[in-house]
């Protein structure tokens, strides 16, 4: 017999990465100030959810394409006991939503899991196949110690799943107990079924070293410039299981602590973002625990930014994507996050009272003006076809050679989809410049429509995962009339 319980909140990000959570506190007759206290309670889900909301599966938003039909419970199979969570994971073209994500929420204040190393739980699926992401810390509230582990193998066979604490002492008072988000990746868009069971936090004891790293363990040089802030990203914990396993997390940058060699001219919040006050050369690094993470974020700063030349066409000849001196078009989003192959990071950046994008670890990345993949983010696209050119201004941060590419392409959907092509060569980019490119629509190759342009594509392989530039800033995206 299955059944559903669940409720549905907004959805804001698969994963989310930080948000501040404020703890209650007590006093004493002595007005001594003392920590409020949690309960500790272990189990999530055994037969029956453990202190959790009355409708405990609290589903992402189905406008984002989440699908709210597919949770339930099963008292017909378990791991343990009489009953399980059922997921029936959908189609991309399912008409209820084309994957399956949410979280399950303590009902109280929240709980003290400072005494534990892991989240563990059984799990199993009616096919071999991958489940995209499983963790903890995201309460649709403020998320301050979001943990996931992605690609989780699945087979038909029970099998318990440990996902590492990356610093227990941090959870004190955790509301966001269990998240979990899959489509149908791994199976080639075919539906199927995922069991779980015996969901609970455990002392495990067999945990072995942790490693931490940001900037995937990196030691990043970034020339960087007064008032313009930087967030560090690629936050990750690894661990050795007593099976011998190595699992890796994602984890919030609020697990870590930060600290700057210069706080004159960088400080860094706890975050992750740094602020940049004054010129010369700071080193941005972190800890987890007592232990150094692996990676750091070295700063040169020279001085202000050096913003690309103010356009001076006329407003009534331009349709922008992205410009402080026009009036953009609405955009669904400026990093379209590709999955699974994407690595760019980044997109608009405040810098003072102007913008720009930036973009870092760059391969591919779109932004989108026409969402097909989400209808509920959709805009209308880019009638282009009394248009004439495409101004883009394009700065790369690190030395450029001759070799090096970005190749620009333009999707067309209309009732056939054409995809336009037009490369830059690394002869045509400077290092810290700015330069301006005015490129006739007719150069891009492949583009036989204009009237429904909805994504522009910005990729810097040379080959399958083989990027040649990484860190960029564009500015003054725009289609014109000549």
């Amino acid at each position: 017999m299955i059944k559903h319980k669940f409720t549905y909140l907004k959805f804001f990000g698969l994963v989310l990465l930080s948000g501040m959570v404020f703890t209650s506190c007590e006093r004493e007759i002595s007005d001594q100030a003392v920590p409020a206290t949690f309960p500790n309670t272990a189990e999530v889900y055994t037969d029956n959810p453990v202190g959790l909301t009355d409708e405990f599966f609290e589903s992402f938003d189905p406008a984002t394409g989440a699908n709210t039909e597919a949770f339930g419970t099963d008292d017909e199979v378990s791991y343990l006991g009489s009953s399980s969570i059922r997921l029936d994971i959908p189609a991309p073209n399912d008409p209820d939503g084309g994957f399956i994500g949410g979280i399950f929420k303590d009902r109280g204040e929240g709980r003290d899991l400072s005494g534990y190393d892991a989240l563990t739980f059984w799990i199993k699926a009616s096919r071999t196949a991958a489940f995209d992401q499983i963790g903890f810390g995201a309460d649709f509230e403020e998320g301050k110690f979001t943990t996931a582990r992605f690609n989780i193998p699945l087979s038909t066979d029970w099998r318990k799943i440990t996902i590492p604490i990356p610093e227990p002492s941090k959870l004190t008072q955790e509301k966001g107990l269990f998240l979990f988000s899959t489509g149908t990746n791994s199976t080639d868009g075919v539906g199927f079924t995922v069991w779980i069971d015996e969901i609970r936090y455990e002392n495990l004891g067999t945990i072995g070293q942790k490693q931490s790293s940001i900037f995937n363990g990196n030691n990043v040089n970034q020339d960087a410039f007064v008032d313009v802030p930087i967030q560090i990203e690629e936050f990750s914990v690894s661990a050795n299981l007593a099976s011998g396993e190595n699992v890796t997390v994602q984890a919030s940058p609020q697990y870590f602590d930060f600290s700057s060699s210069n706080p004159d001219v960088a400080t860094v919040s706890e975050t992750g973002l740094v602020s940049v006050i004054s010129t010369g050369e700071a080193t941005i690094s972190a800890t987890l625990g007592n232990t150094a993470t692996q990676g750091t974020l070295n700063l040169n700063v020279e001085g202000g930014f050096n913003f690309a030349p103010v356009p001076t066409r006329p407003a009534e000849n331009v349709v922008s994507i992205f410009s402080d001196a026009y009036l953009n078009i609405p955009v669904s989003r400026y990093n379209s996050f590709f999955e699974p192959f994407q690595t760019t990071l980044g997109g608009v950046q405040q810098v003072g009272s102007q913008s720009i994008i930036s973009y870092t670890n760059l391969n591919f990345v779109g932004i989108v003006f026409n969402d097909v993949i989400f209808p509920a983010e959709a805009v209308q696209p880019v009638n282009a076809t009394g248009l004439t050119h495409l101004h883009i201004d394009v700065n790369v941060q690190e030395p450029v050679q001759a070799s090096d590419r970005l190749l620009l392409q333009l999707t067309n959907y209309g009732a056939t989809e054409t995809v336009g092509s037009f490369l830059i060569n690394g002869s045509d980019l400077l290092e810290d410049e700015w330069v301006g490119f005015d490129i006739p629509l007719s150069d891009f190759s492949g583009l036989t429509d204009r009237n429904r342009i909805g994504l522009l594509l910005f990729n810097s392989e040379s080959g399958p995962a083989n990027p040649t530039i990484s860190n960029i800033f564009l500015d003054n995206i725009y289609f014109y009339t000549e």
